[in-house]
């Protein structure tokens, strides 16, 4: 590997490596990434390759701050469908969706706090979280049952209770996607969508939650790699000046840490390239790079290291704007590391409040042909979408385990195509039939598949773990509005009428 000659102890190499917040792989502290942390790397992000059991992470936190005591452990661990901590099992906490549809602050303020103190007995005292996106577009292939609903003044009020409920933990939070995520039909893990919509509309729309996060204190704002063309026609939010230090900074009066979105992303990697993308980020006012989603290994860190000493040896990067950077970065770490070691002392909490918001979150609609609970074993046909990559496909979902439990010999298939619902009559024979869905209306197939049940079995029970867009059907429908282990739960309480 050839790397720049830049002493490891020196200002700019230490500054260099603070802004990074890469991830590795393992279970426990590879030692090229402790040997880093003491040459000045400030941050490191927890993905789900790094977790087995709350234990084990709270172990390998305990040795990575055996190097640094003010070291940053980030996550992304916004509950719901996107859960690192729980990455094998689903979550104990429902989303933004279903808190955003019981609308009630203080219950999301309190499962924010109950989620921060469990990470905060992790070790881990920043979150990627929570999404302040107003899910505008009911196409959006990302977003989703991630944001709390679709009205600007619900997603703002609900955004302030997460991260005042988040932060008396201890654990900062970040608010995404600057400016605003919710309106578009690509995935910018993909490709770099376009939110083509005047100033007026993001000024009422997508910057209201944001205005409520930087009103609620959160410590971190999380950018977007998308294109807005009204605040800037040619650069990406994470790369845009315009965006990030004329808006936030400036305009919005914003004076917290600034992190990217994965910089691995194609909307960014594709667009500039890996490591000109993060210059051009810090260059525009970004002071945290979040790099560790795709590539976890120490190269990695190194080439990005020699990238920014490069850039400001150059003169494309002022040497400033990286000391800058990294000084938000440490006083970010400074207050997170006073503010969480007492939760990191108190043990996780077990209140069960998750299950409670998720029971609440449930909306259950019976059709004419409403039929008696399931109390014999049924078939559970789960009509599976592609998976989206910010939840991944590890964790698992739908209703079939909880049913299991309930009722054991439940059986199971996952169908997708244009076939799937003749297959999934077949393979259920006579049993009664849970359909399992999410977001109904942005497949087709999928659409076809419950008619098809319907239409054969009146009796068939349709739950639905997205977004309820599609009106209800079936002699059963229960939206759920995520696909959290909670969730599942508390759709098997009501098929089994528990």
């Amino acid at each position: 590997m050839t790397t720049l000659a830049t002493p490891a102890g020196d200002t700019l190499t230490r500054n260099a490596l603070a802004v990074l917040q890469p991830g590795f792989d393992g279970t426990t502290a590879p030692e090229w990434l402790r040997r880093r942390i003491g040459e000045g790397l400030a941050s490191v992000g927890l993905f789900g390759r790094n977790v087995e059991t709350a234990e084990q992470v709270a172990a390998l936190t305990a040795q990575l701050r055996a190097e640094r005591d003010d070291l940053l452990v980030a996550i992304d661990e916004e509950s719901g469908d996107v859960t690192r901590l729980e990455v094998r099992t689903g979550s104990s906490y429902p989303g933004n969706h279903a808190l955003g549809a019981v609308d009630d602050t203080a219950l999301t303020r309190d499962v924010a706090a109950d989620l921060g103190r469990r990470l905060a007995a992790c070790g881990i005292n920043f979150n990627w979280a929570p999404s302040a996106d107003v899910n505008a577009n009911p196409d959006n292939p990302v977003i989703g049952v991630r944001s709390f609903g679709a009205d600007p003044l619900l997603v703002a009020r609900h955004t302030a209770a997460y991260i005042e409920g988040m932060q008396s933990s201890g654990v900062a939070t970040s608010a995404k996607h600057f400016p605003g995520h919710g309106d578009t039909a690509i995935d910018s893990h993909h490709s770099v969508p376009v939110i083509d919509v005047d100033r007026d509309v993001l000024n009422s729309r997508d910057l209201a939650p944001f205005r409520a996060a930087l009103a609620a204190g959160t410590r971190a704002v999380m950018s977007a790699h998308i294109l807005a063309p009204a605040l800037d026609p040619e650069n990406p939010g994470t790369v845009s000046r315009r965006i990030l230090t004329d808006l936030l900074r400036g305009e919005l009066g914003y004076d917290g840490l600034i992190v990217t979105d994965g910089m691995d992303m194609e909307a960014i990697a594709g667009r500039y390239g890996f490591e000109r993308g993060c210059v051009l980020a810090v260059a525009a006012g970004a002071d945290a790079i979040c790099v560790g989603g795709g590539p976890s290994d120490e190269g990695t860190v190194l080439r990005l290291r020699d990238a920014f000493v490069a850039a400001v040896r150059s003169g494309e990067l002022p040497e400033e704007r990286l000391a800058d950077a990294a000084d938000r970065v440490r006083a970010l770490a400074g207050w997170a590391s006073v503010s969480g070691a007492a939760e990191r002392s108190g043990g996780a909490p077990d209140t069960g409040i998750g299950l409670v918001a998720a029971r609440r979150a449930l909306t259950v609609t019976r059709g004419e042909t409403y039929a008696a609970p399931v109390t014999e074993a049924p078939y559970v046909a789960t009509f599976t979408p592609l998976p989206n990559i910010a939840v991944g496909d590890e964790t698992p979902w739908g209703v079939t385990a909880e049913l299991a439990r309930r009722l054991p010999g439940t059986a199971s298939g996952s169908f997708s195509g244009t076939t799937a619902g003749a297959e999934a009559l077949a393979a259920a024979g006579q049993r009664r039939i849970i359909a399992v869905v999410r977001d109904e209306h942005r497949h087709a197939w999928m659409s076809s598949a419950v008619r098809t049940l319907v239409a054969s079995r009146p009796d068939t029970v349709v739950v639905e773990m997205g977004v309820p867009q599609s009106p209800p059907t079936g002699s059963l429908h229960i939206a759920t509005r995520g696909a959290a282990r909670v969730c599942g739960e508390a759709a098997a309480e009501i098929i089994t009428g528990a």
